[in-house]
């Protein structure tokens, strides 16, 4: 059968690729054209578009973008017309697939949603265009299983969130060998995740890094995202206990003692793999009095949300600032504090439902295809 996915971020390339490769056990003979990255890419199939071709973040920015969101939909459509899968799988990024979904279903293809918009977030409204233009929809969070089922009267299926499998899945790790590949010292290490895109980044770094003096026993490493080179990264490095690591966060999260995290799938990321973190976002001023208009939650961070409680420490916007991230830094080195954090992590990870997230999933969209 013909599979079409499209995802437009870091997060969605890493669980599109263990789909893909749980699709390809439960249909050998699958033919996979998709949107995505290069975890994807060396998972098989036909790279359409690469997504840091397509990552805009804000509303300031996206609007500043329109042209080129528009003529990738108008592309997107044209290179579905000439594949004509059989079903079409999108993950997350709804401010693009939303639109799509549109266009499939009228012209009666078959639409499968893995890994919710985050319309319990904010935009709910969009329930209504879900039950509209989505088939079956595959949900990672526990709480959206009641969100979509009890609130909204829509039928989903719970999986469980993919990221045990990502990490229960990584290949031996030798700490000694990261450390001496990456030139790190035997210092402790703060890891530092600033994000993937570059407006986020440009954002956060500077002021993440603003601490490193007063923590001169430790080293902090940047996490690069695949889709930034070096020389970007480069601007923010001002100090020798500054490392930079590309494309190896799990083996930096591995290796780490704390981390300072942008708000994102990484807040949830470091959690599963034990490290204390702190939580930074900052947005542009216009995006950020937006956001704040229209989004209800009590937290910003995927570990809070799950939780329902403040587990991890959340410093947006002001409160991101070289003073409380120095506070909240040296809390998390603190050996009583970290203690009872690892405790948290722990029940969290046994509200995410286990492992087999790729799995079921593929199992679920193969099974309805050949009904």
């Amino acid at each position: 059968m013909k599979y079409y996915i499209i995802a437009g971020e870091a997060s969605g390339d890493l669980h599109g690729s263990n789909l893909m490769k749980a699709l390809y056990v439960e249909d050998p003979n699958a033919e996979i054209r998709f949107w995505g990255g290069d975890l994807m890419q060396k998972a098989g199939g036909i790279l359409v578009k690469h997504y840091r071709e397509l990552a805009f973040m804000g509303f300031v920015e996206v609007i500043f973008n329109l042209k080129t969101i528009l003529n990738n939909i108008k592309f997107c459509k044209k290179d579905i017309a000439e594949f004509q899968p059989d079903v079409i799988i999108f993950i997350d990024y709804p401010g693009f697939n939303m639109r799509i979904a549109k266009w499939a279903k009228a012209l009666y293809y078959k639409t499968h949603y893995y890994i919710s918009p985050q319309i319990w977030a904010w935009k709910e409204n969009r329930i209504e265009a879900i039950k509209r233009d989505v088939d079956k929809m595959f949900v990672i969070l526990p709480f959206e299983k009641s969100f979509y089922e009890d609130k909204h009267h829509f039928p989903v299926d719970f999986v469980g969130h993919p990221l045990i499998d990502a990490i229960h899945n990584q290949p031996a790790f030798d700490e000694t060998i990261f450390r001496k590949e990456n030139q790190l010292s035997e210092k402790p290490i703060v890891a530092v995740l600033p994000g993937s895109r570059k407006q986020e980044i440009i954002k956060m770094l500077s002021v993440m890094l603003s601490v490193v003096d007063d923590f001169k026993d430790y080293q902090f490493v940047i996490a690069g995202a695949p889709s930034q080179d070096f020389e970007f990264y480069n601007q923010f490095i001002s100090n020798s206990n500054i490392k930079f690591v590309s494309n190896k966060t799990y083996d930096l999260l591995r290796s780490s003692t704390a981390a300072l995290v942008t708000s994102g799938t990484a807040t949830l990321e470091t959690a599963l793999f034990k490290v204390p973190e702190v939580v930074c976002y900052k947005g542009s001023w216009a995006s950020y009095q937006i956001a704040k208009r229209i989004i209800t939650l009590k937290y910003i961070s995927l570990v809070n949300l799950i939780m329902d409680e403040e587990v991890v420490t959340e410093l947006i916007q002001n409160d991101c600032n070289t003073k409380r991230i120095k506070e909240e830094l040296q809390k998390l080195l603190a050996p009583n504090y970290r203690q009872e954090l690892l405790k948290k992590y722990e029940d969290l990870e046994q509200k995410l439902g286990g492992e087999g997230a790729s799995k079921k999933t593929a199992r679920l969209i193969v099974s309805d295809l050949k009904k």
